[in-house]
């Protein structure tokens, strides 16, 4: 017992949480603009961040403040929810909950205090199924304090769309079809708004390559075979140990970081960037070597997990919360996305006391997928089905596979209302999120 609290009091006083450091100011404008796909000879209406699509990379350095000032052009209401980062509560951008809407014409400023490195990325967390599908959704990227020193600092936001024959992006959303089955998946994938785009590196070059899984409901599974690459981070956040990216599952919300070394003698070749989550294999993107000697390699070592939560901690404790996924009728689409058969905003809510280990099932009774996020924190995936599988990095998302058990364990280290939610976003519009009370009582 003693162990165990000396452990947890570590990770609740680690240097992080002290930093600070001066204001970075930015400003993000959601407004209605068009987009260039290669498919057609005129533009495609989208909403967007700033006129792009996606919207703006946000770069900022770990131990400072990010002041982003959001001034809301669309004719409905939005917010800004910043995925993945423990922040204040009332920064987390999720109306109803943490801030009223953003009306029309109004403003909201966010001060995002950033605590960690790590790939992190911004969407909306309000009427979600048509917002995230129309275009709204960007990169934030907070960097190490002593910055690593790659060849390249490469972000991939990976996204679909489901298009029309006339250019114009499907005006139906959360249809009956999407809520039975997947979550609406498109018919044209993206890279950054780029159908299939090639990256060119040279020989040498060590590449961290950021990918983002930022489609409404896709699951990918990446493969980029013949370069030598590790992961070193998931969700953001460091893995305790290097490992292989073959296959790796990108679920909605997914983040993974990976270091790629592109050998002295690969001039002149091209390595294809592959999804292998469907049954046939389709190139997302290349990877593109130009025939050039080689640079010489950079010599570091990235950083590995501090204040990694043991998987020891939660050995001896029951399962504090048990939430099971499955369908129901009834909700404003006439068919829901339960949590214990209840639909937000009448949903099962959990309360857990700040510093206090607490373990999770997920029990998926569906034959769907559902992706699970929770808000303001990182959790460890310890069983899969009744069996110990306890992964070497931290996630603030799991997916959960029909018929599929899941128990993942964490400490909550901030307080505020965090809500917990399918990632599949006909299925959280349909009523698949929940919320977690975490105080000090």
């Amino acid at each position: 017992m003693f162990k165990r609290l000396l452990i947890i009091l570590l990770l609740l006083c680690s240097p992080i949480s002290a930093l600070a450091g001066a204001d970075n100011k930015t400003q993000l404008t959601p407004k209605e603009g068009a987009h260039q796909f290669p498919f057609f000879d005129y533009l495609t209406p989208v909403w967007s961040y700033n006129g792009q699509v996606p919207g703006p990379t946000l770069r900022a350095r770990a131990g400072t403040t990010l002041v982003v000032d959001v001034n809301n052009q669309l004719k409905e209401a939005t917010s800004v929810h910043w995925h993945g980062l423990r922040i204040d509560n009332a920064m987390d951008g999720v109306p109803g909950v943490t801030q009223e809407p953003i009306k029309p014409g109004e403003r909201f400023t966010y001060r995002l205090r950033l605590e960690e490195a790590g790939t992190f990325w911004y969407h909306p967390h309000l009427n979600a199924g048509e917002q995230l599908e129309r275009g709204l959704k960007g990169v934030l990227i907070v960097e190490e304090q002593e910055k690593l020193p790659f060849s390249q600092d490469v972000v991939w936001l990976l996204d679909d769309w489901r298009l029309r024959k006339d250019g114009t992006i499907y005006p139906y959303f959360n249809t009956r079809h999407d809520l039975m089955h997947d979550g609406r998946w498109g018919n044209a994938i993206t890279i950054n708004g780029k159908v299939k785009p090639t990256l060119t590196v040279t020989p040498g070059e060590r590449i961290r390559l950021r990918i983002i899984n930022g489609a409404n409901a896709r699951i990918f599974a990446g493969s980029l075979a013949g370069l030598p690459m590790q992961v070193i981070a998931v969700d953001g956040r460091p893995v305790s140990t290097f490992f292989p990216f073959d296959h790796f599952i990108l679920s909605p919300g997914n983040r993974v970081d990976l270091d790629i070394t592109i050998p002295d003698d690969a001039g002149g070749r091209i390595f294809q960037f592959e999804d292998r989550f469907t049954r046939r294999p389709h190139v997302l993107g290349k990877i593109k070597v130009r025939d050039e000697k080689p640079h010489k390699t950079p010599q570091f070592a990235p950083p590995k997990a501090k204040g990694f939560i043991p998987a020891e901690i939660f050995e001896e404790l029951p399962v504090t919360k048990t939430w099971d996924l499955n369908a129901v009728r009834g909700g404003r689409f006439g068919i829901g996305w339960a949590m214990n058969r209840r639909l937000w905003p009448t949903a099962d809510k959990a309360d857990f006391k700040l510093g206090k280990p607490v373990k999770i099932r997920f029990i998926n009774s569906s034959s769907r997928l559902h992706p699970m996020h929770i808000h303001g924190a990182f959790f460890r995936v310890l069983e899969v089905n009744g069996q110990p599988d306890v992964e070497l990095f931290t996630r603030d998302t799991v997916l959960v596979g029909p018929r599929e058990s899941i128990v993942i364990g964490l400490i909550p280290e901030h307080e505020g209302i965090w809500v917990a939610h399918c990632h599949i976003q006909s299925h959280a519009d349909a009523g698949m999120m929940t919320s977690i009370k975490v105080d000090k009582k």
